[in-house]
């Protein structure tokens, strides 16, 4: 099932996943080696409405990449999933290496927020995960990975299912739950006593635990056979200490909406 990508903000990004794009193509040889199953690629490039920062209620227009290459149980580089190095390479049961990005929030995009509240930087994660593929359809899985510049701890336990197809048309149904430790909470949603008096809401010092939930549907239309376009609507809630911060409640919503459309080729 072809999928969008989610933000891509931050052309430190590209270059990472162009290094880690580089550093499976001279390994997909050794790789292949070992597996008789032939490797995908695929690339494009698309537009995406999104919130404006973590938790905003205004929107923003960004274009796009779409990059995803698979060598069937051993590894996957995608601007959707990140890194996956599969160290378990079992029939159902799979795991390993994952590293990936948290997103940061630009100052252009903080409205009434600038200078008000620091810009965050995009940051490197890296840790590991796990994936059951229950059935052909269905998959659920988690991923564990902490901020490389030590700026907190992220959770994400999924699941996806394959719908039937609509004649030529795949989609798809995904459903994530997040959580936060307390300093990534604090990084994203709190609020330091200066901010506050600027802001003129109260401080908020967030704990540890669920940042949010989201249902994604998917769905990709054929143009030719190595051709599509692939659309994806994105329903987010954020929840616990994350929901609650004033930064959510008075200047932004709970509720956040992701719509996106890319053009793709399969080579």
């Amino acid at each position: 099932m072809t999928r969008i990508p989610r933000p891509a903000s931050s052309p430190l990004r590209h270059l990472l996943l162009s290094a880690g794009l580089l550093a499976c193509l001279l390994w997909t040889q050794g790789c292949m080696a070992d597996t008789d199953d032939q490797p995908t690629f695929a690339g494009g490039i698309g537009m995406e409405h999104l919130p404006s920062w973590p938790g905003a209620a205004t929107s923003r227009n960004q274009p796009i990449p779409y990059v995803d290459i698979e060598i069937p149980n051993r590894i996957s580089l995608s601007t959707l999933d990140g890194l996956q190095v599969d160290l378990i390479v079992g029939q159902v049961l799979h795991g390993g290496l994952y590293g990936d990005y948290q997103w940061g929030r630009d100052s252009d995009d903080l409205g009434v927020l600038r200078d008000k509240i620091a810009p965050l930087s995009p940051r490197l994660t890296l840790g590991g995960y796990l994936e059951w593929q229950l059935t052909k359809q269905i998959d659920v899985g988690a991923n564990l990975s902490h901020d490389t510049y030590g700026a907190g701890a992220y959770l994400d336990l999924y699941g996806e299912w394959d719908l039937p197809k609509m004649w030529l048309l795949e989609h798809s149904l995904e459903l994530h739950w997040q959580a936060m430790n307390a300093q990534a909470m604090n990084r994203f949603f709190g609020i330091n006593p200066s901010q506050a008096n600027a802001l003129s809401v109260p401080a908020w010092q967030p704990g540890a635990g669920s940042q949010s939930a989201s249902l994604e549907y998917d769905l990709f239309v054929p143009t030719s056979k190595h051709t599509g376009f692939a659309l994806a609507v994105t329903w987010e809630r954020l929840l616990g200490d994350a929901g609650d911060s004033p930064l959510v409640t008075r200047f932004g919503s709970r509720t956040q909406l992701n719509e996106s459309v890319a053009f793709i080729y399969h080579f």
